[in-house]
């Protein structure tokens, strides 16, 4: 289970260094709360839960602390090996570019995108994960690749922030 929970911490915070804090931070809260892990359920669901809140929590906490929320992608240059060559370049600027715009993401369709293209998650696995029916699932998925499409014809998709779960939007009525 630990390369998948840090895969899907690498894809929520975009940086080995907070994958790595995401995956062991999730161990820790499961190891204490072994006792509310509901034998019979999907293991893996509850720690992709675990993952998200936490970070979601952070998130919240960094935004308290500063006032907004400021989304840092670290250089990986100096971990990962040289290797000539302008077609691995090309790959390498275009995965980096991939990222970053998974990074722009509202969270609600970036931690779908990640569950269900990444992590291979059905729909009906991800809407248990996360506790919301299956069309709202669906929507986010459509959402976030019409914006990944969007982006990838050239056209630089209009991304902004939705509210938090159980967070009331304001309307400005």
């Amino acid at each position: 289970m630990l390369p998948r929970v840090r895969r899907f911490a690498y894809g929520l915070t975009g940086s080995r260094d907070g994958a790595d804090d995401l995956a062991q931070a999730t161990c820790e809260r499961a190891i204490g709360e072994i006792r509310r892990f509901q034998p019979g359920t999907r293991l893996d669901s509850w720690l992709y839960r675990i993952a998200r809140n936490l970070h979601l929590n952070e998130l919240r906490s960094q935004r308290t602390r500063r006032g907004h929320l400021q989304l840092v992608m670290k250089s990986e240059q100096a971990h990962e090996r040289h290797v000539d060559g302008a077609r691995d370049m090309e790959a390498r600027l275009s995965f980096a570019e991939l990222r970053q715009f998974i990074a722009r993401l509202p969270e609600d369709q970036k931690t779908v995108l990640l569950l269900v293209c990444v992590d291979g998650l059905s729909y009906n696995e991800v809407s248990k994960i996360l506790d919301l029916p299956s069309g709202t699932i669906a929507s986010r998925i459509a959402r976030a690749r019409a914006a990944l499409k969007d982006w990838m014809d050239g056209r630089d998709p209009p991304l902004r922030q939705r509210s938090e779960p159980g967070r009331k939007r304001e309307t400005g009525r």
